[in-house]
This record gives C-alpha cells, sequence and structure tokens, in this order.
C-alpha cells in the first residue's frame, strides 16, 4: 500500500481570500465593524458626552471640525496607496495592517488622556490621528474588495460591509455613550480598542492571494497577478487616471453619482430642520428615529440589499430604488395636510433611508465594477470624493432654497435630482465600458 506523505505546512494554510467566498465576506464585514468604531465613538458618541460636560456648541465644533480633516485628504492618501506596496505580503494587505495597527494605538493613546474634558486640544490631535488611519484603513479594504471580489459578488459585499459598518457605528454609540456615563472616558476607549485589537487577527491570517507572505520574514512570494496589474511611477498612475476616469460610461456614473447625493444631502439637511421648526419635534426625538432608520437600513442592507442587486443587476436595481425614492418624496411633499400625523414622517424617514442605502449600495458595487485593478483605489475614492461633493452642495443648498419656497417644494426639488440620476444610470453599460478598459491595458502592456 502507497502511502503519500503530505507538507503539514500547506495542510495548515488557510485559504487566501482570492480562494474562498465565504472569507472574502467575512474579512470584509469584520474591517468595516472596525471602521464603524471609532467612527461611532468619535463622530457621536464624544460629542454627545461632552455636551453633557458643559462644552459649548463651538468647542464640539471645533472637535468635530479637526478629525474630519482626514476624510477630506482620501483623494491624496489614495494614490500613495497604488504607486507603493509591499507586494510579496499582498498589493493591498500590508496597508490594511497599516491602518488597523494605527487604529489600535492611536486608540489606546486617546485612552492615556487624563482628562479629555479639560483637554481638547489633546483629544482633538489624537482624535485626528485615530481618523487618519480609519481613512487609511478604509482606503485599503475598498481597493483590496475592488481587486478580489469577483463582479457577481460586489453588490453582496458592499451590503455586508455597509451593515456591518452601520451596526459597528450604532453598538459603539449606544453602548459607548453608556460606558462613558457609568464608568468614565477611559474604560470606554479601552474597551473599543480591545475590539479593534481582535478583528486585527483577520488581515493578519489571511493573505490576499495564495503564496504571498503571511509576515514580512515567512517564506512567500508575491503573486503574478499583483505584479503584473501594480504601478511604480505616479506619471503612470495620474495618466491612467485620467484615461479610463474620462471613459464615456466613467464620466456618466461620476455625475449621476453628485446628482443622487445632492439630493441626499439636501434630504440629510433638511429633515432635523422641518421635524423641529415645522412639526415641532424636540430634537433629541428625531435623532432617535434617525438612528433607528439608520440601524434599520443597515441590517436590511447587510441581510438583501446586496443579494438583490446581485441576483437582478445593479443598474435595474439603481432604478427601481430611484424611481420608488421619486414617488416617496414626491408623496410626502403632497401630503401636507397630514404633516402632523407623527407614524406618517416616521414612515418616511425610515422607508427614504432604506431606499438610500439600497441605493448607495447599489451605487458603490456600480463604481467598484467601472474601475481599472491598475489604479482601483485611486478610481474609486475619486468616485466618492465627487459624492461627498455632491452630499455637500445639497446641504448646502438647502437654505437657500427655503429662503423662497415652502416646504413641500423645498422637499420636491429632490425630484429632480433624482430624475437625473434615473436617466444617466441608464445609459451605464458594463459591456461597453470593460472593452474601453480592456483596451487600455493593452495598450499600457504593449508600451511597457
Amino acid at each position: 500500500m502507497l502511502f503519500i506523505k503530505s507538507d503539514p505546512s500547506k495542510n495548515k494554510e488557510l485559504p487566501a481570500l482570492s480562494e474562498n467566498t465565504f472569507l472574502r465576506y467575512f474579512s470584509f464585514a469584520a474591517l468595516y465593524v472596525a471602521q464603524g468604531i471609532p467612527e461611532g465613538l468619535l463622530w457621536y458618541a464624544i460629542p454627545a458626552w461632552l455636551a453633557m460636560n458643559g462644552k459649548t456648541p463651538a468647542e464640539i465644533g471645533s472637535y468635530v471640525a479637526v478629525i474630519g480633516i482626514p476624510w477630506s485628504l482620501k483623494i491624496i492618501n489614495a494614490p500613495i496607496m497604488d504607486r507603493f506596496t509591499y507586494l510579496s505580503m499582498g498589493r493591498r494587505r500590508p496597508w490594511v495592517l497599516f491602518g488597523q495597527l494605527g487604529l489600535i494605538l492611536s486608540f489606546l493613546s486617546m485612552s492615556l488622556i487624563t482628562d479629555p474634558i479639560n483637554n481638547l486640544p489633546t483629544l482633538m490631535v489624537l482624535g485626528f490621528i485615530v481618523s487618519f488611519f480609519e481613512v487609511s484603513q478604509d482606503i485599503a479594504v475598498d481597493g483590496m474588495a475592488i481587486d478580489i471580489l469577483p463582479v457577481d459578488q460586489q453588490a453582496r459585499a458592499n451590503g455586508l460591509m455597509w451593515g456591518s459598518k452601520t451596526l459597528g457605528i450604532s453598538a459603539s454609540v449606544a453602548s459607548g455613550s453608556w460606558i462613558m456615563s457609568n464608568y468614565g472616558y477611559f474604560y470606554a476607549i479601552v474597551s473599543f480598542s480591545v475590539f479593534i485589537s481582535i478583528i486585527i487577527l483577520v488581515p493578519l491570517l489571511l493573505r490576499e492571494r495564495p503564496g504571498e507572505k503571511l509576515l514580512p520574514w515567512t517564506k512567500g512570494e508575491a503573486s503574478k497577478t499583483a505584479a503584473k496589474i501594480q504601478l511604480h511611477s505616479w506619471k503612470v498612475i495620474f495618466k491612467s487616471l485620467y484615461k479610463v476616469f474620462f471613459l464615456p460610461v466613467s464620466i456618466t456614473m461620476g455625475i449621476a453619482a453628485f446628482s443622487f447625493m445632492v439630493g441626499r444631502g439636501l434630504i440629510d439637511t433638511l429633515l432635523p430642520v422641518f421635524t423641529v421648526q415645522q412639526l415641532g419635534w424636540a430634537d433629541t426625538q428625531y435623532s432617535q428615529i434617525f438612528a433607528t432608520a439608520n440601524l434599520i437600513s443597515g441590517i436590511l442592507g447587510m441581510v438583501i440589499g446586496g443579494f438583490l442587486i446581485d441576483y437582478f443587476g445593479k443598474v435595474k436595481m439603481i432604478s427601481i430604488y430611484v424611481t420608488l425614492l421619486i414617488l416617496l418624496v414626491a408623496s410626502m411633499s403632497f401630503l401636507k395636510d397630514y404633516w402632523q400625523l407623527e407614524w406618517l414622517v416616521i414612515g418616511f424617514v425610515i422607508g427614504f433611508y432604506t431606499l438610500i442605502t439600497f441605493s448607495t449600495i447599489a451605487i458603490f458595487a456600480t463604481a467598484m465594477q467601472l474601475c481599472w485593478k491598475r489604479i482601483s483605489v485611486t478610481q474609486f475614492t475619486l468616485y466618492m470624493a465627487v459624492s461627498n461633493l455632491g452630499l455637500a452642495g445639497g446641504a448646502a443648498i438647502m437654505g437657500q432654497l427655503k429662503g423662497f419656497l415652502s416646504w413641500e417644494y423645498t422637499i420636491l426639488i429632490y425630484v429632480v435630482f433624482a430624475v437625473i440620476m434615473l436617466v444617466l444610470i441608464r445609459l451605464i453599460n458594463f459591456d461597453k465600458h470593460q472593452k474601453r478598459v480592456d483596451e487600455l491595458e493593452i495598450k499600457f502592456a504593449n508600451n511597457s
């Protein structure tokens, strides 16, 4: 009888992310939870805690402004990640580890502030550093998702990622606020640092592609797939970005995403003012309903949002979601005489944010599919920058519109931006775009 001796090291090796669907979904969900925890604490729990301890709106606003700076600089970070990496450990994994390790260390550093209430400058500086590493991890994880997720799994993965981040934010806001109120700031920060530290095991133990090094001193080599698409020149990165972003489908997607987010920014900014000033709600009442709506939409997005998009198609589902948003917002505008019915407004808020979440998952998945893998991080981040610009634009025009329009017509303006999105998204042709990207790839290979 013949016995074949197997290599025990290979038997113990976990599958690479490129080889295992479950591990891909699990990894991206876990890493997005790790993003949600500091975001919930920094952006929501700590400002509320500062307010409870007598800090002025100006002081709290300054703190929020400082921690938000790294998010506005994402477009600077992204090309660096496309340009530099340690390929033998993976194209994106070293950057994921960098961001996650930085999150752990900077978060633990925040716990060392002995009197954060009376030491806001230090809290701002360390909050800025935490945000920087959160942004770095976010960009790297998105890049890894684009590089290794098959097209037919992108929407489902985006649903899981979005929902996981929502759960991370909700959990850290709820439990973080409770821990700070009952035990103090130090214990809240340390408690969540432990969770973030556990999550680093995911990128630490799972390779991007088979054969790569797990750690710098272990055996392994760069994947041929990763090495083939890695760029080593700033000139080539920006030249490639210019070529792919100004393809017709890319431009169409950019304008569509911008228009969609202008509409969202308008309603995001309008709702708290509308419910408090027009309907007479307490600000805490709207905050609770908004939080509930986001939690519901996040869970639904995680459970069924991505699945529906993958099953029926991105363009088709975006068209359906945006059409439902148009009908929902138009109905809310026309039902002015029934605005005092609390259940109607609550239903509108939950319905609106559920459809917004489903649409956003599909838009992110669409943007991922349109990316050229050579510069996927930079291209995807540029789509996000355009979207964020639209979000800010929508917030900015709300006050101007309300200056000469009544509430029902200000709400109805959303439909204009949604219709633009609906028309443009029907022009997205993935096959045509991929053919153009393949042509760019051939030209790049011939010129190399």
